[in-house]
């Protein structure tokens, strides 16, 4: 990603990217080599960008409709929730089934 150097709102934004991946991938993660470091990035990149959830409106993601809210107490032991783990369980998508 390019950023103008005498840019500081593009460059804070690309620094909290980076961070952002740093704790949440690449100190989680032995990397081999160059090919095994840019699959784990694309990897990142596409659950960053589609899936990890961003600060919205009740914390929902955006231009996603919000659930609606659970008021039978007995639906509430019936809620199937499913996990796919990504890059081998250090990143985790969740969907209700």
């Amino acid at each position: 990603m390019l950023t103008g150097v005498q840019m500081p709102r593009m460059n804070s934004l690309l620094e909290r990217w980076i961070q952002t991946c740093r704790q949440e991938l690449l100190d989680r993660t032995l990397i081999w080599n160059q090919r095994h470091l840019l699959h784990a990035l694309h990897e990142y990149e596409q659950f960053y960008n589609s899936h990890r959830p961003h600060q919205g409106i009740a914390n929902a993601r955006p231009l996603q409709p919000l659930p609606q809210p659970i008021i039978d107490q007995a639906q509430i032991t019936r809620i199937d929730i499913r996990r796919r783990p990504r890059l081998g369980g250090i990143l985790n998508e969740y969907h209700a089934a």
